[in-house]
């Protein structure tokens, strides 16, 4: 009985800990960089982007919601913010100017027009 439960408790640790294993990033080294993907309790992609081999952020940067749509997307120069980024949520877009890590502009769009209704 008791080698019963220790295999029982030896089964469920052991798909805990692969489903949590699912959850950890994936580093891929591209050339002179390494490509993050991060993902979402689910499974689904929550964020990719690359580090330069010293650990600093660096180019686009993609982020997503639980169900795959894409929230965000920025740039980094060795880790610092750089350039337009885009914030995306239910009803408007947020086009967020960075110059060396800091805000220069916010421009926001909602979605507010109306289609044209065919009578």
């Amino acid at each position: 009985m008791k080698k019963l439960l220790l295999i029982a408790i030896f089964l469920v640790s052991g798909l805990t800990a692969f489903a949590q294993n699912n959850n950890k990033p994936t580093l891929e080294k591209e050339g002179d960089l390494v490509k993050a993907t991060y993902y979402h309790d689910n499974g689904v992609v929550a964020q990719t982007g690359f580090f330069t081999l010293d650990g600093k952020l660096q180019g686009e940067w993609r982020s997503f919601d639980v169900n795959g749509k894409k929230t965000a997307v920025g740039n980094y120069d060795k880790g610092q913010k750089v350039g337009k980024w885009f914030f995306w949520n239910t009803d408007q877009l947020s086009e967020v100017d960075y110059q060396q890590s800091r805000i220069k502009d916010v421009n926001t769009w909602k979605q507010t027009t109306t289609v044209a209704k065919n009578k």
